[in-house]
Parts: C-alpha cells; sequence; structure tokens
C-alpha cells in the first residue's frame, strides 16, 4: 500500500471493532492498488482449475445490479468491491485512509467553500489497458449523480456534491469543492464506497443506451479493480476472472472466483463440507454445531455492523400514528430473538451499531405486552386488526432464517390482538417494493455505507436523503436536522452528544424496531489461506487476498 498522503483522517469507529479476521497468518499483505483484466472469459495464462477457483457460497439473492453507481445491496457489493477501484479506500484492518488510485490527496480551504484536490496514481490502467484519467473519475461522479439511484445520496446529501463542483484540473488532477457546512473528513470516508468508484469513460459512453449504461454493466465490466465480471447468471452466480495484467503487482492468486447463490444454510453446509465450496457465510447455529468438530473446516466469527431492524410505513395506518409505533416497540420479545441466535448476535435497539463512535449502549425496550396493548388502543388500533408483514425467503444475519425472526414476532403481537400476516419475497423484490414506499411492515438489515456514525444516522434519520426514512415515509423536520448538525459537527464531543440525542429520538419517534447486532460467521475449508472480514471495509471481503495451500 502506498504511503503517500498529504492528510489523513481516522475512521469514527472504536479501533477494537475494526475485525480484521485472518484464516492464515501467512496472508499476502493488502495490495496498493489492485488493477483489472483485459477483458472477460477466461483469463490469460494459467489455465482454470479447481484448485484456483475460489467458490464463495452465500445467500445472494438480493443482488439487483452489478452497476457501481447502482448497486446498494450487500450481495451487489461484493462483485462490484472487487471489479472497480475508488481513489481511495481503507485496507482490510486499518483505521487511516489509504490510496489506490489516487495516489495523493489534500484538502483546502477556498472561500466558504472546502477544496478535495486528487493527484492520480500514474499507473494506475482501467481492464482495457488504458490509463485512469480524472476524465474518468468526473464522468463516474457525474454520472452517479445523474443516475441518482439509491446510493446516490451519499454523494449529493452528505458530501454535498454537485457536478458544476467537480473538474479535472489536467489529465491527472481531479478538484471537489464541497459547502463549507460539509465534512471534508465524512466526504473522504464516503469516497471509498462503491458508488464513487471509477468506470472507463471510452468503454461505458458508447454503451449509455436509454439507462445511461447500466443494463450494459450488469453484464459487461469498466474498471480497475483486481478481478473482470466473466458473467452473471441471475439468481445463480456471478462469475469474476482475475486480471492478468494487474497493474499494483503480484495477480490474485485465485484466477477464478464464483459467487454463488446459495439461500438455504442446509445447503451451504453441505457445500463446506463436501468441499463443493471454499468459503460459506451466514452460518446459523445449527450449522455452528455441526460444522465445529470437522477437521477440514475453520469457523471465522466477527461482530458485524449490520443492525437487523422491524420497519413500518408511517404514512400508512396504523402506524401513521406514532402511538402504534411505539406499541410495537414494546410488544416485540427481543430476548426470545437473542435466544434464537444461538450467540450470534447482540442486543441493539439503536441506530448506531456498537463500535461507532455516537453508539449508547442504551436499550430502554423490553417486551411490556400491557403497555403495548395500551399504546395501540390509544392509538385507535382494535383487537383482531390485520396488517401485512413482508420478510425475504433465506438467511438473516446471524444465521437465523427470517421466516424464523418474523414468526417470533407475530406471535408476539398475537398476545394482543393484531394479526400480522407474512408475507415471504425474494430480498430482491422485496428490495424494489420498499424503496417504492410500498410495504406497511417489513423485516430487513441495514450496515453503513462508509465507516462514520452518519453513515447510518443519515438513512435512517434524513427523509432528504432518500434512504430508510423516504422509504418508510418517515419525514419528521427534528430527526432530519439532529441528524445534518451531527454530520457536519467537527468537535468529536459534541458530536457524540448530538448523535446521542438523535439515537434517543429515534429510538422513540421513528418508524422502527431495532432487534439487533448480528455476529458474522463464515466456514472455510482448511487448504483456504488469506481471507479477511473487515466489515468497516468496502468491499468486506477482498477477494484477491485469498489463496490456497
Amino acid at each position: 500500500m502506498k504511503a503517500k498522503r498529504l492528510l489523513t483522517f481516522r475512521r469514527w469507529i472504536v479501533p477494537w471493532i475494526v475485525i480484521a479476521l485472518l484464516v492464515s497468518a501467512c496472508a499476502p499483505a493488502a495490495p496498493g492498488a489492485p488493477s483489472a483484466p483485459e477483458q472477460a472469459g477466461a483469463p490469460a495464462g494459467e489455465a482454470v482449475t479447481r484448485a484456483n477457483t475460489l467458490i464463495f457460497a452465500a445467500d445472494m439473492t438480493d443482488i439487483i445490479t452489478l452497476d457501481p453507481a447502482v448497486a446498494y445491496e450487500f450481495g451487489g457489493i461484493l462483485p462490484v468491491g472487487n471489479m472497480y477501484e475508488t481513489l481511495l479506500s481503507f485496507s482490510p484492518g486499518e483505521t487511516e485512509l489509504q490510496p489506490v488510485l489516487a495516489e495523493s490527496w489534500e484538502v483546502s480551504q477556498d472561500g466558504d467553500m472546502w477544496k478535495l484536490t486528487f493527484k492520480l496514481d500514474p499507473n494506475a490502467k482501467f481492464a482495457s489497458g488504458n490509463p485512469v484519467t480524472a476524465d474518468d473519475v468526473v464522468f463516474s461522479w457525474s454520472r452517479a449523480i445523474d443516475i441518482n439511484k439509491s446510493p446516490a445520496f451519499l454523494l449529493t446529501d452528505v458530501c454535498q456534491m454537485t457536478k458544476e463542483n467537480i473538474r479535472a484540473v489536467d489529465a491527472s488532477t481531479v478538484e471537489l469543492k464541497i459547502p463549507g457546512e460539509a465534512s471534508p473528513s465524512v466526504c473522504l470516508s464516503v469516497l471509498t464506497f462503491t458508488v464513487a468508484a471509477v468506470v472507463e469513460k471510452a468503454a461505458v459512453e458508447p454503451n449509455l443506451g436509454d439507462d445511461m449504461g447500466e443494463s450494459w454493466l450488469n453484464d459487461h465490466s469498466a474498471g480497475s479493480g483486481p478481478y473482470v465480471l466473466d458473467r452473471w447468471e441471475r439468481n445463480v452466480s456471478v462469475t469474476l476472472n482475475a486480471n492478468p495484467n494487474y497493474w499494483g503487482g503480484t495477480a490474485p492468486a485465485m484466477k477464478r472466483v464464483i459467487l454463488q447463490n446459495m439461500p438455504e444454510p442446509v445447503n451451504r453446509q453441505a457445500a463446506i463440507e463436501t468441499g463443493d465450496a471454499d468459503i460459506i457465510q451466514d452460518v446459523g447455529p445449527e450449522q455452528v454445531a455441526a460444522l465445529e468438530g470437522n477437521p477440514d473446516v475453520t469457523l471465522v466469527k466477527g461482530l458485524s455492523t449490520l443492525l437487523v431492524y422491524v420497519a413500518v410505513n408511517a404514512s400508512m395506518p396504523p402506524f401513521d400514528n406514532p402511538d402504534a409505533r411505539q406499541a410495537l416497540r414494546y410488544a416485540i420479545n427481543y430476548d426470545n430473538i437473542i435466544t434464537l441466535l444461538g450467540g450470534n448476535g447482540e442486543l441493539v435497539q439503536e441506530i448506531i451499531p456498537i463500535g461507532f463512535a455516537g453508539h449508547t449502549g442504551k436499550n430502554p425496550f423490553k417486551q411490556d405486552l400491557e403497555k403495548a396493548k395500551e399504546l395501540f388502543a390509544k392509538a385507535g388500533v382494535a383487537e383482531g386488526t390485520v396488517i401485512p408483514f413482508t420478510v425475504a425467503t433465506g438467511t438473516a444475519p446471524g444465521g437465523v432464517e427470517w421466516a424464523t425472526i418474523a414468526a417470533s414476532i407475530q406471535a408476539d403481537l398475537a398476545q394482543i390482538g393484531i394479526t400480522l400476516e407474512i408475507q415471504q419475497l425474494q430480498q430482491s423484490e422485496l428490495l424494489t417494493k420498499y424503496r417504492a414506499q410500498e410495504l406497511p411492515m417489513l423485516l430487513m438489515n441495514w450496515g453503513p455505507d462508509f465507516p462514520d456514525p452518519d453513515g447510518n444516522a443519515t438513512p435512517f434519520a434524513n427523509y432528504e436523503a432518500r434512504s430508510l426514512a423516504w422509504r418508510n415515509n418517515w419525514n419528521d423536520p427534528q430527526a432530519i436536522e439532529l441528524s445534518k448538525q451531527a454530520a457536519r459537527e467537527i468537535d468529536p464531543a459534541k458530536r457524540v452528544e448530538l448523535y446521542a440525542q438523535l439515537v434517543e429520538y429515534v429510538q422513540n419517534n421513528g418508524p422502527y424496531a431495532i432487534l439487533y447486532q448480528p455476529t458474522q460467521i463464515f466456514a472455510v475449508r482448511n487448504n483456504v489461506e488469506g481471507f479477511v472480514y473487515d466489515p468497516n471495509d468496502t468491499p468486506s471481503i477482498s477477494l484477491w487476498l485469498i489463496r490456497k495451500k
């Protein structure tokens, strides 16, 4: 990793939560600037064999797109983050920003604006062999703003970027100006997320079509990362090939990576036992018990930064009434859900996860059915009311089926005469409806896009950001203003205080019942080395670090 930096910013996280879990002590060091292959198809040079192919099995039903300007699902970010690069990033387990496509950057004041100037690495090349230029960066960021899909708010609301304030000073210099009230340190963290990844203008521009190139990028890649897209078989797998012209150094050891969609935990267990998979994700309590004595498999655990929550639409009855939302929070048996997880999750009832500055550790809700019943009655919700409750198929974070958690909550509400009508959808379909504000009540998970408390505070609290608060039609001026104040506050102590106020406000007024923060458990075959899981990095798994004995 290159050492040259003009300004260093640390992540707003408690250091011990930066979980870098290495399967082998002889894992290779993180590369400074991984590069990309020339084209899709079989990688050049060494033949592809099972020995140099990595099969990673997980529930990846949430993948909607492989376009970095649009991808906002955990399943999609994993391949996208391994095909595309940003100007800067965090190395697994590190807390300081590291150069990737930019060899250096500096922050200065320019009147009432902040000016962020990036010098590109002259060696950086796309998969095509063409150099990465400032025009490519301007094109990529401007395209993400124009597309204006789910992750765009990170640029337009958190960084407060506008197309007019992004410019190529010369072929190797990018200048970004943001308002004085925006935080340059937060913005730099935002720029590590995949929405800020750089695509090759010369490859994408001729293929913009009527959707600005999104359809084309679902079947082609145009990045500078260590892997290139071979093919995406919808709902089946994503296949990546290693870059034989890796500009950052040694080419990835795994010449091919197959990200296999495998929603059922028992199937993932069988795949890791037989060696049909090299790594599986989301190992549940039953699978943990079965695999713990297996001499061919190692279990790798770490507390993720995800939060699993119930959300309700604040514009639809009965949850347009704040008392009904509070009633729901008191109706849930949180302890039962933690028991179901079998040790694979921590009770968390706030929007900022354990390990982030601003996390209060306060869990004010315990099941109180009488109080819940009174609050529902106060809100005019009669016994016998039926509420549609949408949940995903497959496995929730922590390794328990989404349907199992939903059934627990359904049983809780039934005790006070409220019927939850569970409707299961594939996660990609659920997310489409959720983003269209169509769901009265659902069960879902969220993880911060960048390692700062604002990575959760703005989505959960700020309706204007068109993220979670918007999806749930919760337009609350006080929550919006508190989230903005906290994001732009420079003094660390004052910032923590503002987040504490916001956490308490959302806990008692928002459209959420936060349930738990899951432990992420992987099972890894013992011939696999260099596996690193860092939930604060994008991507959280760096596939190019992995090799086999």
